[in-house]
């Protein structure tokens, strides 16, 4: 059985990150984070938090007219933007299995667009709108697979420390 899913509220930008931070962190080869949210949700916020834990130097920022960046730090990160794509076919032919399956960790923003070419076993991550409330927003992490059960256990241990979430 599955772990339940974790249910978070971020307060701030600078909180999502911290978020991001902590996940990148507990990151490992081979990971895959598939981001889903509408529009300025704060996906792109997420990443940057995960490429700090990552130890990586330069600011992550979209990657939507280039589809795919890559950062390198402790794990090299491929950040993948499916926002632009119209089809499955087009984000099939992007040859995505040679990031997908590698040494790095992969981070997909819209994910919803292809999840049925994306790796089975991930952590999937929806941000959503707080309604009536600017920066507020809810953030639902669910595990598909072993690691990333074990890695929403790790994750519960740091943010129960913290004591800034709710």
């Amino acid at each position: 059985m599955g772990v339940k899913p974790i249910k978070l509220s971020s307060h701030s930008p600078e909180q999502t990150q911290l978020l991001g931070s902590h996940l990148g962190k507990l990151a490992q080869e081979g990971d895959a984070f598939l981001l889903m949210g509408d529009l300025g949700t704060g996906k792109t916020c997420l990443v940057q938090g995960i490429t700090q834990g990552l130890g990586i130097k330069e600011n992550a920022f979209s990657p939507s007219f280039v589809i795919v960046r890559q950062y390198n730090g402790r794990l090299r990160l491929y950040h993948i933007d499916l926002y632009r794509l119209d089809s499955v076919e087009e984000i099939a032919n992007l040859g995505l299995d040679e990031l997908l399956y590698n040494e790095g960790v992969c981070v997909i923003e819209w994910a919803e667009r292809g999840l049925q070419l994306l790796p089975q076993n991930n952590l999937l991550i929806q941000l959503n709108y707080v309604s009536k409330c600017e920066t507020e927003r809810t953030i639902y992490l669910k595990a598909k697979g072993e690691r990333y059960s074990g890695l929403i256990g790790e994750l519960k241990s740091v943010l129960d420390k913290e004591k800034v979430w709710s």
